[in-house]
């Protein structure tokens, strides 16, 4: 019996590589099969990723939105822009920002361009860096738009596009790390709202408070001050005002779940199936493994390591090919003007890799005890 010493196992694991490369075709086709299982289950959980940033509240949280009660899709609330003078002397609010919001589908979409009007005082200068803010201040046809709506579009700094009647010249990328300014372009209030036929009026007003705490207060006393008028309020906090715009959303991505994990599921049956076929085709040259040394504990690494191999190189191809469709699509799912922005990070990628580790080990556990099970003698006959 061998000592499974450090450089029987590297042995062991050499032989497994040799004897995976040994069939190209059969290895070739588990391992797309992987890939593709593992393609579809790190798109899924970049989509829930996404939506979990856009949507989870955080006790830090400092932004409301003011919206048209009643009202959910941005092209139905209509609020006078002079709203926002008395909502600035609320007790407790530090900024306010009117906004108007254009948008070429209220529908859930993958590929709907979001305008936001904003007066270009208010702007804040982290947005996007000095020169391409001086440039989008300079022209009143001018947008900033955010890394995935240009990534998505092919739009560069001088390029021209038109969408939801609006046509504009992106004068620079926003760097902000927000969320919500991933999938917008910036345009001027006045000119949004001549094109819109809304002078006057905005969507909404975003925000910002001074104390996180009062959030709830601050947000009631501003729906008390309108709740008199023709165009009453309803304010709530930002994470659960896009929650409830993107409620078709939560309902896809939850379905969208149970897809990933049959994609996952699918990977352990690919990979126990080509294992063990690998097993009971080379059942005498395990048993000769046998013979000369190797007890049944370095028989079930040699084909644990197999598995390990294909489940690692499908894991990796898949989780590749969905970072690379993400960066080059920059896809996002928009609904009532607020988005949700696929997020694939380092955590994400560590556990897919993990997964598919987990489950490629888990696929030769019965192969595994069958080889190191077979009696020598039967096996070394061929039975």
């Amino acid at each position: 019996m061998k000592r499974l010493s450090p450089r029987i196992i590297g042995n062991l694991i050499g032989l497994a590589v040799t004897q995976v490369c040994r069939h190209p075709l059969r290895t070739g086709l588990t391992v797309i099969g992987v890939a593709c299982g593992l393609f579809l289950f790190t798109m899924v959980e970049a989509m829930h990723r996404g939506l979990e940033r856009a949507t989870a509240a955080n006790p830090e949280d400092r932004r409301l939105i003011v919206f048209r009660e009643g009202r959910f899709c941005p092209n139905t609330s209509r609020l006078p822009e002079r709203y926002g003078g008395d909502i600035a002397r609320v007790p407790g609010v530090a900024r306010v920002l009117p906004t108007l919001v254009v948008v070429s589908s209220c529908a859930t979409g993958m590929d709907v361009v979001t305008f936001r009007g904003v007066p270009p005082a208010d702007v804040a200068s982290t947005l996007a860096d000095p020169t391409s803010l001086a440039a989008w201040r300079e022209r009143s046809d001018a947008v900033l738009v955010g890394p995935a709506l240009a990534q998505r579009r092919g739009l560069r700094p001088g390029t021209v596009f038109e969408a939801a009647g609006v046509r504009a010249t992106v004068a620079g990328l926003l760097t902000s790390d927000e969320v919500q300014y991933q999938n917008v372009a910036i345009a001027h209030l006045d000119t949004l709202q001549r094109l819109a036929r809304s002078v006057g009026t905005v969507t909404q007003f975003d925000v910002v408070v001074a104390d996180p705490a009062t959030v709830d207060a601050v947000a009631s006393a501003i729906d008390a001050v309108f709740a008199h008028e023709t165009e009453p309020t309803r304010t709530s906090a930002e994470k659960a005002f896009v929650a409830q715009a993107a409620g078709e959303v939560l309902g896809l991505v939850a379905f969208a779940r149970w897809v990933g994990l049959a994609a996952a599921a699918a990977v352990l049956v690919v990979v126990a199936n080509t294992v063990l076929i690998a097993v009971r085709s080379r059942v005498q040259e395990l048993a000769i493994l046998a013979v000369i040394g190797y007890d049944s504990v370095a028989v079930a690494i040699l084909v644990m390591a197999e598995g390990l191999i294909l489940g690692l190189v499908g894991g990796v191809l898949g989780v590749a090919a969905a970072a690379v469709t993400l960066y080059v699509g920059g896809f996002s799912l928009t609904s009532e003007g607020f988005s949700v922005v696929f997020a694939l990070d380092a955590g994400l990628i560590a556990s897919a890799l993990t997964i598919t580790l987990l489950l490629g080990l888990l696929a030769s556990v019965v192969p595994a005890w069958q080889a190191a099970r077979r009696p020598v003698v039967a096996a070394l006959r061929g039975g």
